[in-house]
């Protein structure tokens, strides 16, 4: 096993594909190459720098204290077991670090205190917590939930709050899992929670906790007593498989993507519970908002695009069109820069036509 730091199946990883919305099946790791000019993606945008880096990425998370940019990977899922944690000089998109984990990783996040990555392994059901300095699992919890099928709940987003771990599974009714992140016991189960359990997010704005669900609804949750408190819905009639979520919390506004059903991006009022807006702008699948900036990023997978929006007017400021499918998007703590995996096409055989990628925006 390689330190880091030193410098089942193809039908249930297409079920994951399908309520991550991240893509399964990948080819067996390749050696990442160094960063790259994207000029073949934007010839005219010089503040995007875009590499090749491993199979299978997804989620990404930030460590201030290194300049690191940790991405999780699942590698393939045809002949290759477990996965791999990814560390990233932010700046440069080199490589400064890599660790081979036994289980594959899908959601991740890094505590705030920056002592540890906690990283979702859908596929088998569990979370890890892992040293952000050596990529050693510190300890693993695995949950008991299986389908009718009897495969594991998939463990899909991963959010941190006030020292406990809010954990989306992806069953039929799904569940959120409470984690104490220090200790890594199960506190409690929040059940019922329809259809999927995808996006999970804290509003300061209303102290709690939001949750997006595959049947449509968004689970407004008492953070103190993992109490559902309300089920938000569209209110159109229209069917709708919420999937990412993002908050500006000076207006109380709850963004909310759809990328197969409505393919579209509402807006809630937190306060009201009501959509104030529909973007329409096609297929919608990461969201991030930049308080900073006062901006919208959201991932187009089929459109292959990532779009800039100005947050107060939704008109669209910028894009960015790539070869492939961008996927998950991450922003710095000083709001200048985005992060983008950017996901590979699909074989016939479930594999894919090449390693994904990560791109480094300079906002401007």
């Amino acid at each position: 096993m390689k330190s880091l730091f030193s410098s089942h199946k193809a039908a249930l990883a297409l079920a994951v594909a399908a309520t991550f919305s991240l893509t399964a099946c990948q080819t067996p790791a390749k050696k990442a190459e160094e960063p790259v000019a994207a000029a073949a993606q934007a010839p005219a945008d010089t503040n995007l720098t875009q590499r090749e880096l491993g199979d299978g990425l997804y989620e990404m998370a930030y460590l201030p204290a290194k300049n690191a940019l940790y991405v999780a990977s699942a590698q393939g899922f045809k002949d290759v077991s477990g996965g791999m944690i990814y560390r990233l000089d932010a700046t440069t998109l080199k490589t400064t670090g890599e660790a081979h984990t036994d289980l594959k990783n899908f959601g991740m996040l890094i505590d705030p205190d920056g002592s540890a990555l906690y990283a979702t392994n859908s596929l088998d059901g569990g979370i890890s917590k892992i040293d952000p300095e050596n990529g050693k699992v510190l300890k693993r919890l695995m949950f008991s939930e299986r389908n009718d099928k009897g495969f594991p709940f998939g463990a899909r987003e991963i959010f941190w709050h006030e020292g406990q771990l809010y954990i989306g599974g992806v069953g039929d009714p799904g569940v959120i899992w409470v984690v104490d992140a220090k200790t890594m016991k199960l506190k409690t189960r929040i059940k019922n929670a329809g259809k999927w359990v995808t996006g999970i997010i804290y509003s300061s704005v209303t102290d709690r906790i939001y949750a997006a669900n595959g049947g449509g609804e968004i689970l407004v949750i008492n953070p103190r007593s993992h109490k559902i408190e309300k089920r938000l819905t569209a209110g159109d009639g229209k069917e709708y498989l919420f999937l990412n979520m993002a908050e500006d919390p000076a207006t109380g506004r709850l963004f909310v993507t759809d990328n197969s059903k409505a393919k579209n991006t509402l807006v809630f009022d937190e306060r009201s519970g009501k959509v104030i807006k529909r973007l329409d702008l096609g297929d919608s699948l990461g969201i991030k908002f930049n308080a900073k900036r006062n901006e919208i990023y959201i991932s187009q997978r089929e459109s292959k695009k990532v779009l800039q929006l100005d947050a107060t007017t939704y008109a669209v400021k910028n894009s960015w069109s790539f070869d492939s499918h961008p996927n998950s998007l991450f922003v710095s703590p000083d709001g200048q820069t985005l992060y983008v995996t950017v996901k590979q096409e699909f074989n016939k055989d479930h594999s894919t036509k090449g390693p994904d990628s990560v791109a480094r925006i300079a906002l401007k």
